[in-house]
């Protein structure tokens, strides 16, 4: 097999993995506004708890009368402690870390696979240009447009999503620090 066999070879790949690049794009993307919607019903959850909330952090903080405590709903890392009281500082950051991988690894893929999806269809261009194909090659810079503006559009919301559970997350964990202190002062 000669180079030129290799080159149409590898072009004619490309053009296989296209459908499903453009299929992930997609997923992708609705993925982004189910977490869109996930931060909006836990932002209305923490502001309809919010006084619940500061309440249980100056009873645990034995700043505040002695309450029993449960999970408050739109607060993970503080529920999260609520359930597993013996958690250090490090654990619930461990916690904190995990739960804002999915954002990270959704913006991360967003980016490569709207790459991928650009450069096959620039390719595509590139070879409808050689043939003079104006039409095919209009076609071709649609895809790639929209396989960019999919993903940015992901990109954003995604890391948008992160930036504001990360600031949600060092609120709590410095509510919580008082608390921890305290424990670890005990032990």
């Amino acid at each position: 097999m000669n180079a030129t066999q290799t080159e149409v070879l590898i072009h004619q790949l490309s053009g296989l993995l296209l459908p499903p690049v453009l299929l992930a794009i997609t997923l992708l993307f609705f993925y982004a506004f189910l977490m869109l919607s996930s931060i909006l019903n836990q932002y209305l959850q923490r502001r309809r708890n919010n006084r619940h909330y500061i309440q249980a952090v100056r009873s645990l903080a034995g700043k505040g009368p002695a309450m029993r405590l449960r999970p408050v709903r739109g607060y993970p890392l503080f529920s999260h402690y609520q359930e597993n009281p013996h958690r250090t500082a490090d654990d619930l950051e461990i916690f904190a870390l995990k739960e804002l991988e999915r954002p990270h690894i959704v913006a991360r893929v967003a980016v490569m696979v709207g790459l991928v999806a650009t450069v096959i269809t620039i390719a595509w261009v590139l070879d409808g240009l050689s043939d003079g194909d104006y039409r095919g090659m209009s076609e071709d810079l649609i895809v790639a447009f929209a396989a960019v503006i999919f993903g940015l559009i992901t990109v954003a919301i995604t890391l948008w999503v992160a930036n504001v559970k990360k600031h949600w997350f060092a609120g709590e964990l410095n509510d919580l620090k008082t608390c921890l202190t305290r424990q670890e002062k005990r032990v």
